[in-house]
């Protein structure tokens, strides 16, 4: 996952207006994801994008998402069931580097079921709200809930969480010279319809929507795959989306083929495979490899 960064951690009524104003539009560019950590009453944390989301002033500095009532039978999202009971939010920016964790945080797992754990994030305590910041995200807006607007009762209504920022924290190597966001290092992406995506210094990807399917979990990978020194935070995002973990039997071959091939080569052998979307077929090497190493 790679090492961070000390974080610049800012009090916006301590600095200047037009600051927090260049802070606020430079981390939620172009067309920007709401990653947002809450926490419920009992102390279960949630971590789930919406790509309904923008910042609306800087003085005082306020962000609003909309966690929809979902379309095909009227449920609400535990996001906004955990605001109403924790009037409290963290807003992580999204990079390229974890959109496929991200992606994978969207899967409608039980409630109670913490995504940071399912996604592979490392969660980290914030300053003044109740729920934990994605480490990873350069860029951190701790939340106080000040409204939640309800815009219908059908499924498909939105429902608009007027969110104030009361810390925000900075990884300092998205900085400029002058002290600004950079638009190439901070590299965010950005949701569009269907399974696109954008990134921003780039161009258009496709990262394909769990919507039909119970991934299970960076956490539910073998050790010696969770922890490899080669795969990304993508490829495991990836390989969490598998329902299952491939029986032996369906890797027996590879058992064969990879026979005297080191652990560090076959991960990357395996992470070339993912890179061509061969995602099953990257498991079963790398289960196969885990296997002969017993």
């Amino acid at each position: 996952m790679g090492t961070f960064a000390w974080m610049l951690s800012i009090d916006p009524k301590e600095i200047s207006t037009a600051h927090l104003h260049g802070y606020l539009l430079g981390a939620v560019a172009p067309r920007p994801i709401c990653f947002a950590s809450t926490i419920d009453s009992q102390g279960n944390v949630n971590l789930s994008p919406f790509s309904f989301f923008n910042v609306f002033s800087a003085n005082p500095p306020v962000m609003v998402f909309s966690p929809a009532r979902r379309v095909r039978d009227n449920t609400t999202k535990h996001t906004l069931e955990n605001v109403r009971e924790v009037p409290e939010v963290v807003i992580n920016i999204v990079t390229f580097d974890m959109v496929q964790q991200m992606s994978l945080s969207s899967t409608e797992y039980d409630r109670g079921v913490n995504e940071f754990i399912k996604s592979g994030f490392m969660q980290i305590p914030s300053e003044k709200v109740k729920p934990p910041r994605v480490a990873e995200s350069p860029v951190q807006f701790e939340c106080s809930v000040n409204q939640v607007i309800e815009l219908g009762e059908a499924g498909g209504a939105g429902n608009l969480i007027v969110a104030e920022v009361v810390r925000l924290h900075l990884n300092e190597t998205i900085l400029d010279d002058d002290g600004k966001i950079d638009p190439f290092k901070i590299d965010t992406v950005a949701r569009l319809g269907g399974n696109w995506y954008s990134r921003s210094r780039e161009g258009l990807f496709e990262v394909e929507k769990p919507i039909r399917s119970l991934g299970i979990g960076v956490d539910g990978l073998p050790d010696s795959v969770r922890l490899s020194t080669v795969l990304t935070g993508n490829d495991l995002g990836m390989l969490g989306n598998i329902e299952q973990l491939p029986a032996e039997a369906d890797y027996a071959r590879w058992k064969i083929e990879l026979e005297g091939i080191s652990t560090e080569e076959v991960h990357r052998m395996a992470q070339k495979i993912l890179s061509q979307g061969k995602t099953l077929e990257a498991l079963q090497m790398l289960m196969a490899k885990n296997n002969n190493s017993e």
